[in-house]
């Protein structure tokens, strides 16, 4: 027998992934920088957080494929929350933000076509497109002391198969966000393309400072193009084991009612999303101040210390906007590859080389922010230690 293509991937652990392996079944405390899940690094959660999900209610089961009428005004009144205004009847639930896209890429995309995807950008788009059929195409982000998306070659990249472009704002791992002219210029683009906007915000609320050409988010106004933004518990509430995703539907009206019904049709033959978190949605929600505090302040105390540090260290502290990464660009003096493997063999601490997230070149490291301040500084201390070698 054989197997689907779509389902092909390579099977075979690489290096970095085997040394991992025999340093934890040896015993070794690996101390992990890479490290992205809120419920693993000591945050303090609130212990009455999940008492919404024990009322009897949640033992009838009433499936709505779109969701929950309650759950979805829930979405809408976030999205106020943020300044957008989003009537509930464009909300569409599903259980993740990775299902999210597997609805929208069933949406748009026939076997064969393709969705532009940002590089550097979070290893997800590729396997999310195979399993379709299709093909994810990289548009590069540059760098010159900020991120910045160029339009015109942009453009360059849309070709006779491309349906669709995804951003990510702000983006995952630079941590940039789009500015007012760049989605003016992306909308209009798109546009006049025929091509339909998937618009990833789950780290929206983890901005640095302010800046008033920030754009944090595409909802909330009918524009040209079909836009559809994106969110969820996972980062929103820092509560990724709760999966409730959502995606919120932009544009003309006749291409946004249509891709409304249609994926009222999608949700309806996976019916994915679980009741109890749909019941608890309004009170996850309404707690979004006491939960994302304990991150944000983790994500800034790391990001102070790594500041300290990169003065006359050697290597250089890209500047990042929001989000829960930081991007060091080091000495290309040996590849990434072997300046990861070298921390792991010689310090046990694990770091993602940039080529996980697609850099078009050498070399850099990328840090989750979220690990305990004290590792995070041991950690930090092994890579200047490595760098100075």
């Amino acid at each position: 027998m054989t197997f689907s293509a779509r389902a092909r991937f390579p099977s075979a652990p690489n290096r970095l992934s085997r040394l991992v392996d025999e340093k934890r079944r040896g015993g070794a405390r690996v101390l992990d920088l890479t490290e992205s899940n809120p419920t693993r690094v000591g945050i303090a959660y609130p212990p009455d957080l999940l008492l919404p999900f024990a009322g009897a209610f949640n033992l009838v089961y009433e499936p709505e494929p779109l969701g929950l009428p309650e759950a979805r005004r829930a979405v809408a009144d976030d999205h106020a929350r943020r300044g957008s205004a989003v009537s509930p009847d464009r909300v569409v639930l599903c259980a993740s933000t990775s299902e999210a896209y597997a609805f929208l890429f069933k949406l748009l995309l026939d076997p064969g076509d393709s969705v532009l995807v940002p590089r550097p950008s979070y290893p997800l788009f590729e396997s999310l497109a195979q399993l379709e059929g299709a093909r994810a195409e990289f548009y590069d982000l540059e760098y010159d002391g900020e991120w910045h998306l160029s339009l015109s070659r942009l453009r360059e990249r849309i070709g006779e198969g491309t349906r669709a472009l995804c951003v990510v704002n702000p983006n995952n791992p630079t941590g940039s966000f789009l500015k007012r002219d760049e989605a003016e210029g992306l909308v209009a683009l798109c546009a006049e393309h025929g091509l339909a906007i998937v618009s990833d915000e789950v780290f929206a609320d983890y901005g640095f400072g302010s800046d008033a050409r920030r754009v944090t988010s595409l909802a909330g106004e009918d524009r040209d193009a079909l836009v559809f933004s994106l969110g969820g518990l996972s980062k929103s509430c820092g509560l990724p084991q709760l999966k409730l995703g959502w995606i919120a539907a932009f544009g003309p009206q006749a291409l946004r009612s249509e891709a409304l019904r249609r994926l009222e049709l999608i949700a309806d033959s996976y019916l994915s999303v679980a009741t109890p978190v749909q019941r608890a949605a309004k009170s996850l929600l309404a707690r979004l101040p006491e939960l994302q505090a304990p991150i944000q302040a983790r994500v800034a105390a790391n990001l102070a210390l790594l500041e300290r540090k990169a003065r006359g260290a050697h290597f250089t502290l890209l500047r990042a906007e929001g989000g829960w990464y930081a991007v060091l660009r080091v000495p290309r003096t040996v590849s990434e590859e072997e300046r990861v493997l070298r921390l792991l063999e010689r310090d046990d601490v694990l770091v993602h080389p940039g080529f996980f997230f697609d850099f078009p070149e050498e070399a850099y490291l990328v840090l989750s922010l979220l690990p305990r301040e004290d590792d995070f500084a041991r950690g930090v201390e092994a890579i200047a230690r490595e760098l100075e070698a």
